[in-house]
């Protein structure tokens, strides 16, 4: 193959044949086409996107690019849930464990920050010790034995994705429909699971903040997911706003074990309660939608599902301690609030712009070898149509040193729209389908 009469092709609108795909992403995988031409195509992909049977063949290419695991020993229905990223979505943490105390088995192979949107695995590393690099024989043992676990792509699983993931972090190719739709279904696939629920943000804090986008990924997800045999629910949820009130990977961990304490923010307990039910009937462990949120709420409100919680984080090399103490983990060296310059009321909130301020503090990568700082981050005081006084605290920033403080809280009043009158908060849920 010629790697630029490929790129050239779909630069000018062309469609590829499926054996061009697997040709030109396996010798990516193989370092015979190196990443700018990689980066290259990525960009022609984002402006002219791909046809149904592109998508089916980059998802299939990317699922084999490596190895799949197989969990067919274990007899249970096999359920996950993927959400496309937001801004606060700490939901998998909490989901996972809970949806295993209530009887489902969980295989969970996450990714980690995207653009502005903070990753499952870089949350779950700001554990000391918690190991996210199980190796595929590992991942089977814990799912044999424990029916959860949650980690990254190993070296044999979906290699394709794993290269691909971290060049489009890089290269603003995050957007693109069919790159996403590969991305998630190549690594959900491979983990062996019979059924997927699907949590697609909309908003100016989602990835695609048109809801006619997000409507059109979701259908994609699910039509695909189908083609390769899963059961799939997909769900179009709000990111208007910061979901939660904690933005940062270990701050994001420590609001999941309130949740799981039986407390927390009722946004993120109503958002993880409703896919956790979708999980439950998907996996036949109830009948009824209704009857499936109560036993979720009941759950979340006994503490049940942080023994789970507590036991992943064992199983997977954490300190457990820190589940039961969170007070032992380090804090930012420079916390402090941020207070509103007028009164009103919060109208709308530019979501992306937190999130991207939170990248900026040391909580994402701006460049692919950048460092996580899992303490910094920032608690979200105010959210749309909350009273705001003078000098009250919209946020509170926990930043590495004081510049970098002042540098986020200029830019976080400017992401705040106050007026004199009271808006609505959006939903939590568009669609469900």
């Amino acid at each position: 193959m010629i790697a630029t009469e490929f790129i050239e092709h779909k630069k000018n609108g062309g469609e590829h044949h499926p054996d061009d795909i697997r040709t030109f992403i396996m010798e990516y995988v193989a370092d015979q086409v190196p990443d700018y031409q990689m980066a290259a195509w990525l960009m022609a992909v984002n402006f002219r996107g791909m046809s149904d049977a592109e998508t089916i063949a980059l998802v299939d290419t990317m699922l084999h690019s490596g190895d799949v695991v197989d969990l067919s020993m274990i007899p249970a229905f096999k359920v996950d849930k993927h959400s496309t990223g937001g801004v606060g979505d700490k939901v998998s943490l909490i989901l996972a464990p809970l949806a295993v105390r209530l009887g489902c088995v969980v295989p969970m192979i996450s990714g980690r920050g995207l653009g502005h949107s903070g990753g499952t695995l870089d949350k779950l590393e700001s554990i000391p010790g918690f190991n996210v690099n199980l190796s595929k024989a590992e991942f089977i043992r814990l799912m044999q034995t424990y029916g959860l676990a949650m980690c990254g792509q190993t070296r044999e699983i979906c290699p394709a994705d794993r290269k691909m993931y971290a060049l489009r972090d890089v290269t603003s190719t995050v957007k693109s429909i069919p790159l996403i739709c590969g991305s998630i279904l190549s690594k959900k696939i491979a983990e062996g699971i019979d059924g997927l629920v699907l949590d697609v943000k909309t908003g100016n804090g989602a990835f695609l903040s048109e809801y006619n986008q997000s409507q059109q990924l979701a259908r994609q997800l699910q039509s695909v997911g189908q083609h390769f045999g899963l059961k799939v629910k997909a769900v179009i949820s709000d990111m208007n706003q910061p979901l939660g009130r904690w933005i940062g990977n270990w701050l994001e961990v420590r609001e999941a074990i309130e949740i799981l304490q039986g407390g927390g923010a009722e946004d993120l307990t109503a958002v993880t309660v409703y896919l956790t039910a979708w999980m439950l009937i998907l996996a036949g462990r109830e009948s009824s939608f209704e009857a499936a949120c109560a036993v979720c709420r009941r759950s979340l409100a006994s503490g049940d599902a942080l023994d789970t919680f507590r036991m992943m984080v064992a199983n997977q090399g954490g300190d457990v301690r820190i589940v039961d103490q969170p007070g032992r983990h380090p804090q930012a060296a420079w916390i402090k609030p941020v207070l509103s310059d007028r009164a009103g009321y919060v109208h709308a909130i530019q979501t992306r712009e937190i999130g991207q301020l939170t990248v900026e503090l040391g909580a994402g990568r701006m460049t692919i070898h950048d460092r996580i700082r899992p303490e910094v981050g920032l608690e979200v005081i105010k959210k749309i149509g909350d009273q705001v006084a003078p000098n009250e605290a919209l946020a509170v920033i926990h930043a590495a040193d004081e510049a970098s403080w002042w540098r986020a809280a200029d830019r976080l009043r400017e992401a705040y729209q106050i007026r004199e009158t009271r808006s609505t908060p959006p939903p939590l849920f568009y669609e469900t389908f």
